[in-house]
């Protein structure tokens, strides 16, 4: 807009915004007074500031892993459980070599027909166990162990599906941290490894062995890392199924509780190491050998305990050896047990705590009784089975003992 004044052009501008025009110098009737001006910080302030913000920010804690994930390891235990039993029922049964062949996925499909059972047994007829031991079978014999030996082949199958399956569906959700994708990557390659090294145990026993005079049977060595390796399988699922359902508890690091911590490590080893000499005392038949307790027949010590040269194969090839070593490695057990019981009670536990071990301490009462029980009654199959499935409870109790002590992480 263009104004005549007094000899003169003056520019007239609108405000911003749209409001009246300001006039001379002022501000226009009605609005607020302009926000001063913010302060400017001084040097320092400014590159404190700017340190400040480029500082690193220090870590987030790492995820949670879900109950889910440690609800289906405790599962999986349990299922490796259930071979391990059915397996020794299978060897107490004398039923592990009667499949002759192993195909992964064509022996799942069972025998039918009058012929189709017949070309099987036709099959066991050419292996030492039907020439030496069962030259007198019949086929619905016949039937009994190789059904038994099937049912432990497909829980075998089952036991590794169980592993797989959840574990590719947890890993895609993204349900498992870094460290429990290492943990379930082991487990599944010890699950495969674990069905290799049964055919490769299996093996040993339809083998022509023509200086041999014994009994056809696997090797006691495979089966000892047979059971050993499902040992491993099944407390390693139960120790990490545990170690992510079950809260630490925030102990006192006293000299007293890191020493019942290190009690519990020694008893816990001490316990697996006398379920894996059972392997030895199964593959040999040594349960057989000497039938009476606390004597081993009129001697504490048997005259032939070190019958073999050299004297180290008397640990894992003589029956009376091996037999004695169990006996010893149980007692010590026992022992270990109960002293890590009462040293348990000169120390102030949670609730939760003082129940792992009092339960392990009367499952190994139990396992004793059982064990001279199976002994004192020449190893009847029932009794036997329940004295095996006795060690994995005892072992399973052990492991709750050590989870209930584990470190609070700092």
């Amino acid at each position: 807009m263009l104004r005549a004044a007094r000899g003169g052009v003056r520019l007239l501008l609108p405000a911003r915004g749209g409001g009246a025009a300001e006039g001379r110098g002022g501000l226009a009737p009605g609005l607020p007074p302009a926000p001063p001006a913010p302060a400017r910080l001084p040097p320092q302030r400014c590159l404190q500031r700017r340190l400040l913000q480029q500082a690193p920010q220090p870590a987030a804690p790492p995820p949670a892993t879900p109950p889910a994930v440690g609800r289906w390891l405790l599962a999986c235990s349990g299922a490796v459980a259930g071979a391990v039993v059915l397996g020794g029922v299978t060897r107490l049964t004398e039923s592990g070599l009667s499949m002759v062949d192993w195909h992964l996925v064509k022996e799942m499909k069972p025998p039918r027909t009058q012929q189709e059972w017949e070309a099987e047994f036709q099959k066991y007829q050419q292996f030492p166990e039907f020439k030496i031991l069962n030259h007198d079978m019949t086929l619905t014999e016949f039937k009994f162990i190789w059904y038994m030996e099937y049912s432990h082949r497909m829980w075998g199958r089952v036991v590794g599906l169980a592993y797989v399956l959840p574990a590719a569906y947890f890993w895609r959700k993204g349900w498992l941290s870094r460290p429990m994708k290492g943990c379930v990557l082991a487990l599944c390659g010890l699950v495969c490894f674990q069905g290799l090294l049964g055919w490769y145990m299996v093996k040993s026993g339809l083998e022509e062995k023509p200086d041999s005079y014994d009994i056809p049977r696997v090797s006691q060595y495979r089966l000892a890392a047979h059971l050993g390796s499902a040992l491993v399988l099944y407390s390693a699922s139960l120790w990490t199924g545990l170690s992510v359902l079950l809260p630490r508890h925030k102990l006192p690091e006293t000299h007293q509780v890191l020493r019942l911590r290190q009690f519990a490590h020694g008893t816990t080893a001490l316990i697996f190491l006398t379920a894996l000499s059972g392997a030895f005392v199964a593959g040999l038949d040594a349960g057989l050998v000497y039938n009476s307790f606390p004597k081993m027949g009129e001697r504490w010590i048997p005259d032939d305990l070190l019958a073999f040269s050299p004297v180290l194969r008397n640990i894992f090839e003589n029956p009376t050896t091996v037999q004695f070593d169990h006996r010893i490695l149980g007692i010590a057990s026992a022992t270990a047990v109960t002293a890590l019981y009462l040293f348990s009670r000169k120390i102030p536990l949670p609730r939760r705590t003082r129940m792992a071990v009092t339960s392990l301490l009367t499952v190994a009462c139990m396992q004793v009784g059982l064990g001279i029980s199976t002994l004192l009654l020449y190893v009847p199959t029932p009794l036997a089975a329940t004295h095996q499935s006795g060690s994995l409870a005892l072992l399973s109790m052990a492991l709750w003992l050590m989870s209930e002590l584990r470190r609070v992480p700092k």
